[in-house]
């Protein structure tokens, strides 16, 4: 089965927890903290196999969440960080985060890596939380949450040369009559669902040939197979563009130029500066010869092969004609262009934003924001100490000054994330 679009969720690893810990040696008194941190948890990493060609594995496997870190140990040892997790995908695969529609990665080359979503740091332990004056704090970190995603993957073929055309005009015979491939062919519109990759030999030149689904009007708004099929003719570097010039079906060879052409314009601009061969198919057949007459007097600059893909008339000439433009052609793939956000430096003379907000839900104070749901997070709610500094990092962010002024009272339920509080002055 040929799938190319799939929604997947992806979680990196969380971080270790720090430990609490005490030297315990003799002749050692009072010998202080000795808890160390938690190691970092993996990344979710995809890494291009060119072994795979489509992303049916993950019509079975949706959930990816990468192993968390060590905890902290005794003795000042830090907890080892978690391996990475390695997922394989084919190349041509476009990485997109389904909330906010970001390009994240283009994935194109064998071995090539992308980070999709980080793993946290590991938690602090009681070495770290050591003062002057508090020589012994029981206090220590919970490991960082890891990053998580919804993931919407869309593969697009990696081809030398694309087949493009209304149903029906023998895209799947020009194929099959040039390569070993097999594609379903029948007298019917939508024959071909998926696409189908073949190789194209000549002898010491070699080229890999897509038949894509039919194109119809509308097809750049999703008619049809429309997006099904304009995703893969991206890659490709050449488009040949199969015309029925018989017109077997009733229609204009010129009006269908016009039209799939329109269609590849609307979906990407770039497509029509894609370079294009056009293949007059169905020479074989009556009125062909009139047609093509006419189609010549109207597009007399356009690069045409007369040929009969059911006879091979012409097809040799054709492929040869393709094999050297591709040579003209840069191989490297095309790919979407991808903002590497860590490297992306912005200055904005903007006012800071407000860390949390305060939000009241029925009876309960809802305090919402990023960085004091991540706190909650990595508190050790069970440890005394740790209770209090988080209660003294609260009031010093303001957020008990806020909820006093929201109404907030004595036995009122605030809640921070999955935590419930209860306020008291």
């Amino acid at each position: 089965m040929f799938v190319d679009q799939v929604k997947i969720y992806v979680k990196g690893g969380d971080g270790g927890n720090g430990s609490v810990a005490f030297r315990r040696e003799k002749y050692v008194p009072l010998g202080g903290p000795a808890g160390g941190d938690g190691g970092r948890g993996g990344d979710v990493v995809f890494v291009v196999d060119e072994g795979l060609s489509t992303l049916m594995d993950f019509r079975y496997q949706r959930h990816f969440k990468a192993p968390r870190g060590e905890n902290g140990r005794s003795k000042s040892q830090h907890g080892a960080s978690a391996e990475d997790l390695l997922v394989r995908v084919p190349p041509g695969t476009v990485v997109i985060d389904a909330d906010t529609g970001e390009t994240l990665a283009d994935l194109t080359e064998h071995g090539q890596r992308a980070i999709i979503a980080r793993g946290g740091r590991g938690g602090r332990g009681n070495i770290r939380f050591a003062t002057p004056a508090n020589p012994a704090p029981h206090i220590a970190e919970n490991g960082e949450p890891g990053e998580e995603r919804n993931i919407l993957l869309e593969l697009k073929l990696i081809a030398d040369v694309g087949l493009v055309g209304y149903p029906s005009v023998g895209k799947s015979t020009l194929l099959a009559s040039v390569t070993a491939a097999r594609p379903k062919i029948g007298a019917y519109h939508f024959t071909t669902l998926v696409p189908n990759l073949g190789v194209v030999d000549l002898g010491e030149r070699s080229f890999v040939l897509a038949d894509l689904p039919g194109l119809i009007e509308g097809a750049h708004e999703g008619v049809g197979l429309g997006h099904q099929f304009l995703r893969h003719v991206e890659r490709t570097r050449l488009i040949i563009h199969v015309l029925d010039m018989a017109g077997s079906e009733g229609r204009d060879p010129y009006e269908d130029y016009l039209q799939i052409n329109e269609e590849l314009k609307l979906y990407n601009v770039k497509l029509e500066e894609r370079p294009q061969i056009v293949a007059a198919n169905k020479m074989d057949l009556p009125e062909a010869e009139e047609n093509l007459k006419r189609f010549r007097e109207k597009v007399p600059d356009v690069e045409l092969y007369p040929i009969s893909a059911a006879t091979r008339q012409g097809v040799r000439e054709l492929m040869l004609a393709a094999a050297d433009m591709l040579e003209k052609i840069p191989k490297k793939p095309l790919v979407e262009e991808v903002v590497n956000v860590e490297e992306r430096v912005v200055f904005r003379a903007e006012p800071e934003q407000v860390p949390f907000e305060i939000v009241k839900e029925n009876e309960v104070f809802v305090v919402q924001g990023e960085k004091i749901e991540k706190l909650v997070r990595m508190t050790n709610l069970n440890s005394y100490d740790a209770v209090q500094r988080f209660a003294r990092i609260m009031r010093n962010m303001g957020v008990d000054q806020a909820l006093r002024e929201r109404g907030a009272k004595d036995g009122d339920t605030v809640r921070i994330g999955q935590m419930e509080f209860e306020f008291t002055e």
